[in-house]
């Protein structure tokens, strides 16, 4: 159920104490025996908030220390490329980051305008830096909780393949750190600030990035058809990237709202009453989306410019999947350099619509558990020309076949709505609308269900002979899968499928409950029906479990 003030500005209420934030980031210090306080890299970072004792300075001294002895065990002896986005905690975060590195004589690489830094930018950075040196490899860290609530902050691991670190790497890298914090942080190396600033090194990453947007994009064809574009940073890292790309590239831009500060007091509420920059929530979304009229096309970006909005004059907010469905399709019919067996990715809770699109493309379907690292391998050899997930994050490749970022890339992204607009005419919701027309209108949701921790590492490590069901809301079942079929790693779930539905089950990493994606080319009330014999189903599982 929603909030009763999602949808509306932030009240003074809503805001974070910004100084009692960061003054708790270093005074406070985490119990290293609770699991709640201890360093844990979930698919996009550890995460936290350093009022829960949770994202603390101790917590990025040893994940540094950590870094910096794993990379050294891998060795990547090259520059570390460093970014930050506005949340509160970042700073502080990525200052305690530098006193580490540059202690362990880590040469690294900050901003060369003090700015902020969107996390496809750093990637970039790295992904540029190695295709010249391959003898000493660049990674990366990127200080930022994504599109989380103000009170968060998060830590990002980015090897040199440019993308998010794998479980083999972060594993390792937490294990180290939570011993370096339970032995009191002997074994940390660290100089004070001031040291380390001095000897940090200047890399520009907006202009690297923005001067090389022609290699990835149809720019051209949004000038000259004159598309009007709205480009709203939802006060994260793209802010001064959006007006260097009007700039550079003579875009009809405006930059909806410039400011940046770290209550996000500009806000809307999402559904449930919080802070959180997600952009693509309608709540969140609500100020671009009551604007839309005056562009051709507005976008939005969350925190650290990885996610993308897109919402057009006709049909407002699109939702993540179908715009996913709109983009590929466009993609591979204009990108005649894309070799003619280049798959396309998406992971195994994004929409089945975007099966149907690429069948009818005549291309290979990469499905891969829920993820942005798995996408990593095909983007960095030119064999995956996309890769998405349903939350709203992708990246594709450069017009001519070769790698641009392999991470998420929300800016890349927002742009293609505009470019999609210029070529064809139609924006991409009426796109979509064709695509329905054609494959049919699927209803998709997700919802939350309870469960213990015992459940659901039950739930995490399921086998598929576990699902004795035949039928699936009156449908027989055509498949019950552990792992992926694009690459056949493990799901950390269950994903059920029939002829015209299906659902995957996942234990949250971050509350006690499990998630359901579920989706219907039947419409609603066949997906209703999914829904409540999904239910069914995992809990029977559970209980035999």
């Amino acid at each position: 159920m929603a909030h009763e003030r999602a949808g509306q500005v932030a009240l003074p209420q809503d805001l974070v104490d910004v100084p009692h934030l960061v003054t708790a980031y270093y005074v406070r210090t985490p119990d290293p025996e609770n699991p709640l306080q201890q360093v844990v890299f979930g698919t996009s970072g550890h995460r936290g908030s350093s009022l829960d004792n949770a994202f603390n300075e101790a917590h990025i001294l040893a994940t540094t220390q950590a870094i910096v002895e794993y990379r050294a065990s891998q060795g990547i002896d090259g520059p570390l490329f460093i970014g930050r986005d506005t949340h509160a905690l970042s700073l502080p975060a990525w200052t305690s980051a530098l006193e580490v590195l540059v202690a362990n004589d880590v040469v690294v690489l900050v901003d060369s305008r003090d700015g902020y830094t969107p996390t496809p930018a750093v990637s970039h950075a790295i992904l540029r830096y190695n295709s010249t040196r391959p003898e000493a490899r660049a990674d990366g860290i990127v200080v930022t909780p994504s599109h989380n609530p103000p009170r968060d902050g998060g830590f990002k691991y980015n090897p040199p393949h440019g993308g998010p670190a794998d479980s083999d790497a972060t594993s390792v890298i937490a294990a180290r750190a939570n011993e370096l914090i339970r032995n009191g942080l002997s074994g940390v190396r660290r100089v004070t600030a001031k040291q380390a600033h001095a000897r940090v090194e200047r890399y520009d990453f907006l202009r690297h990035y923005v001067d090389d947007l022609p290699s990835v994009l149809d720019l051209a064809a949004i000038r000259d058809a004159g598309i009007r574009i709205g480009a709203d940073p939802l006060g994260g890292a793209s802010v001064d990237y959006w007006g260097a790309i009007a700039e550079t590239h003579r875009l009809d831009l405006e930059v909806v709202n410039p400011l940046v500060d770290p209550t996000w007091r500009f806000m809307t509420l999402d559904t449930d009453g919080k802070i959180r920059m997600d952009c693509s929530s309608p709540d969140a979304m609500a100020s671009l989306i009551g604007i839309r009229d005056r562009y051709d096309i507005a976008t939005g970006n969350d925190a650290d410019s990885d996610r993308h909005g897109i919402v057009t004059p006709d049909g407002g907010l699109m939702n993540p999947n179908h715009y996913l469905a709109v983009a590929i399709e466009y993609l591979f019919a204009h990108r005649p350099n894309w070799g003619a067996d280049t798959k396309v990715g998406k992971t195994l809770v994004s929409s089945s619509m975007i099966d149907r699109v690429v069948d009818g493309l005549g291309r290979q379907l990469l499905e891969v558990p829920v993820g942005f690292k798995w996408f990593v391998p095909g983007l960095l050899d030119g064999s995956v020309g996309f890769g998405g997930e349903e939350s709203a994050g992708a990246s594709f490749l450069r017009h001519d076949g070769s790698v641009w970022t392999t991470d998420k890339d929300g800016i890349i992204l927002a742009l293609l709505a505009s470019e999609i607009t210029a070529v064809t005419g139609k924006t991409p919701s009426q796109h979509y609308t064709a695509l329905t027309e054609k494959f049919g209108t699927p209803a998709y949701a997700r919802i939350d269900a309870p469960a213990t921790r015992e459940q659901k590492a039950v739930l995490a490590k399921l086998s598929p002979d576990q699902v004795t069901a035949t039928e699936l809301a009156g449908e027989p079942i055509t498949a019950a899968l552990t792992a992926a079929h694009g690459n056949g790693a493990a799901i950390g779930g269950l994903k059920v499928t029939t002829e015209n539905a299906w659902f995957a089950a996942r234990p949250s990493g971050t509350e006690d409950v499990y998630k359901i994606y579920a989706e219907s080319m039947k419409g609603a009330e066949h997906l209703a029906q999914v829904q409540a014999a999904a239910r069914d189903l995992v809990s029977s599982v559970l209980k035999a479990g």
